[in-house]
Parts: C-alpha cells; sequence; structure tokens
C-alpha cells in the first residue's frame, strides 16, 4: 500500500513539474494578459476565443445558409435540397448529414417539449412524415437517433440498446432508398459500436462501405473506433487497420493520416515521459500526416480535421512553426478532434493557440516571418 501511494503521489508531482519543465526548457515564459512580452494571437489574424465556431471543422457556407434558414423557419425543405445536390459518394454529404442530425439533437435538448411547447426539431420529424421517400431526410433520421443515443443515454443500458435498434432499423431503411449512398452504412458503423456487432459481422457491413467508397475518410474514422482497445479490438488491430488504408492510399488521399488518429485514440491518460510526443511512433505518424496534407485538395473537405489534430501533436512536441503553418488554414472552427472531446472546445483549441504563438515568438517567429 505505501508503495501504491509513493507511485501516486510521483504521477502526480510529474503532471505539475514535467509543464513546468518543458515551458523552461523551450524558452516560453507565463506573463500576465496585456504584459509587453505576452504573445498574441490576435496579431497574426486568428480570431477571438469567443468567436470560434465549435459546430465544423471548417468552413461550408451553404451548410450554415441552410441551417440557419431550418432552424429559423422549422421548415426542412432547403435541408432536402442541399442534401439533393450534394455527391453521395463524397464526404461532404456525410458532414452534412452529421450536421442537420446534430442539430435536430440540440434543438430536443435545449427543448424536449411540453404541454404547451413544441419539441425542439420538430423539422425533422415532418421531413419525415412528409417526404417518407426522401434518402436525405432518412439518413439524418438514422443519424439523428444515433446521435440521441449516445447524448442521452449509457452504453450497456436496455434505454441505450432500444435506441440504436431502432437507429439499426433506419440505416436499413435509409439504405434501401439510396441503394449507392455510403452514407447509411457509414451511420451504422456507429450502431455496430454501440450494440458490439462480433467481427464477422462488422467486417460485412465495412465491406458494403468499401464498394461504394473505398477511400472514404470520415468512413474509415468512423471504422477506426470500433477496432479502439477501448471498445471491441486493440491497439494493434486499430494500427493495423490504420496502417493499411494509409498503405492503400490513392495519391492525395488523407488516408495516409490514419495512423496519427489511431495514435490520439491511444494515448495514455497519464503521459510520464516528457518526450512521448517526440517519440518514433508519433514522429512517424505526424509525417505521415503531413505528407497527406500537402498532397492533398485545398478543397478536401476532411483537410480541416487533419490540421486540427496535427495542432495538437505539434504543439505537444514543440514544433512551434509547424503548428503556426496548420493554424492559419484552419483558425475560426473547431469542431473537430480533439477540441469536441472536452466541454468547451473553444477554450482548448485557444489555450493550444497561444503555446503556439508563445513557442514560435521564443524561438524567433513573428508574424512577418510566418509562411502563409
Amino acid at each position: 500500500m505505501v508503495i501504491l501511494w509513493v507511485l501516486m503521489a510521483l504521477a502526480l508531482f510529474s503532471m505539475v513539474l514535467l509543464p513546468v519543465l518543458m515551458r523552461r526548457r523551450s524558452g516560453i515564459q507565463q506573463v500576465a494578459p496585456g504584459d509587453p512580452d505576452a504573445a498574441d494571437p490576435a496579431n497574426y489574424g486568428f480570431v477571438r476565443q469567443e468567436q470560434l465556431d465549435v459546430r465544423m471543422p471548417g468552413p461550408d457556407q451553404d451548410l450554415l445558409d441552410v441551417l440557419d434558414v431550418v432552424q429559423r423557419s422549422q421548415d426542412y425543405r432547403a435541408a432536402a435540397q442541399l442534401l439533393a445536390g450534394t455527391d453521395k459518394e463524397g464526404e461532404t454529404r456525410w458532414q452534412r448529414v452529421q450536421a442537420f442530425a446534430g442539430a435536430a439533437s440540440l434543438e430536443l435538448q435545449q427543448r424536449p417539449g411540453g404541454v404547451s411547447e413544441t419539441p425542439g426539431g420538430q423539422w425533422l420529424r415532418v421531413w419525415r412524415a412528409e417526404a417518407p421517400k426522401d434518402p436525405g431526410g432518412a439518413a439524418v433520421h438514422a443519424e439523428f437517433l444515433v446521435q440521441q443515443a449516445w447524448r442521452t443515454s449509457t452504453p450497456g443500458t436496455d434505454e441505450f440498446r432500444i435506441i440504436m435498434e431502432e437507429a439499426k432499423a433506419a440505416c436499413a431503411e435509409a439504405a434501401l432508398l439510396a441503394p449507392g449512398d455510403p452514407v447509411p452504412y457509414i451511420v451504422e458503423l456507429s450502431v455496430a459500436r454501440g450494440l458490439g456487432y462480433p467481427q464477422p459481422e462488422f467486417e460485412q457491413l465495412w465491406l458494403k462501405i468499401l464498394d461504394r467508397a473505398p477511400t472514404h475518410m470520415g468512413a474509415h474514422l468512423a471504422a477506426l473506433h470500433y477496432w479502439c482497445e477501448k471498445w471491441h479490438g486493440s491497439r494493434e488491430l486499430a494500427y493495423s487497420f490504420a496502417e493499411s488504408a494509409a498503405a492503400r492510399a490513392p495519391q492525395g488521399s488523407l488516408l495516409a493520416a490514419m495512423p496519427l488518429f489511431a495514435v490520439f485514440e491511444h494515448l495514455p491518460e497519464v503521459n510520464l515521459v516528457s518526450s512521448f510526443y517526440r517519440s518514433e511512433v508519433v514522429t512517424k505518424a505526424v509525417h505521415g500526416a503531413l505528407f497527406a496534407v500537402q498532397s492533398a485538395r485545398p478543397d478536401d473537405p476532411m483537410l480541416a480535421h487533419v490540421r486540427h489534430l496535427l495542432v495538437f501533436f505539434l504543439v505537444r512536441g514543440e514544433r512551434w512553426t509547424e503548428a503556426m503553418a496548420q493554424l492559419v488554414h484552419i483558425d475560426g472552427h473547431v469542431g473537430a478532434l480533439p477540441w469536441t472531446l472536452v466541454a468547451d472546445p473553444a477554450a482548448d483549441y485557444a489555450l493550444f493557440r497561444a503555446l503556439a504563438v508563445a513557442g514560435y515568438e521564443a524561438n524567433g517567429g513573428s508574424p512577418a516571418t510566418l509562411p502563409r
């Protein structure tokens, strides 16, 4: 018991001391706000913390405009029209389905309804009632049920299982309405994780996605969760899945960044090794992600996701200039990993951004020398 207490004390001590030592080694000094020596992210044109958009990883003005119309008017038709005009095999359709479902789910959470109040997200229920054969509405409804299960209940409970079973049926209906659309099957990946599909059943589902969209980055990220140690796989299975995806990635595909997401999913809760973020496994994954970013299309909808995760690892690894090079592309939006895992995504992102600016300036950088 004495040894256990000693180990716990050392762990707590290291959690406090290591960040201090890291700041001293890199030349970063903490000063009060307003101090002449304080690094100011605003000097680089970065958005103020309170103005950061937590809904999406990057800009999609068409989606924002339609979301505003739908939520203001409670009329689904603009959403149906937008999805009908969005490429089925692309990443954008999946992101928009998630956004519409998330908006309806949050509305319902904020306004659950009552005797004299219409529940939030009523526009989605009207959409399904008035246009039951619309594949877009069916996909959004399936994703809505998945988000409701994770948001309102606990995995393993009867309530969670009941909602997930309903989501599974909704995925099947959406797939029948749009045979070539991978989105209903991508939605089901989360169902598979929640209900604990046996591996052969999960692999059959995965093959259906590969037949329709073999290089879909969003699908690969959703599937990675299933193979992780905390769900139904292991560190080895998750790394193998990510590395296989990266190895078969065509030129310009962001799949080369998959190993970095696998590393992130298996980060130790308490890291007692200060050089972990400069270790071989992390460095290799970061380099793969940097290569993917450099070779990807500038308009790839998943590019912002990779850049956000790179900021996390580059700052932790004290690679300040490279972190700043990513920040100039993504600043303004924080709806992506790792920020969305905390209660205040904007605050977490702003902290990492401030560290990047401070580290960059401590090593001679300035707004004038930052490459754009």
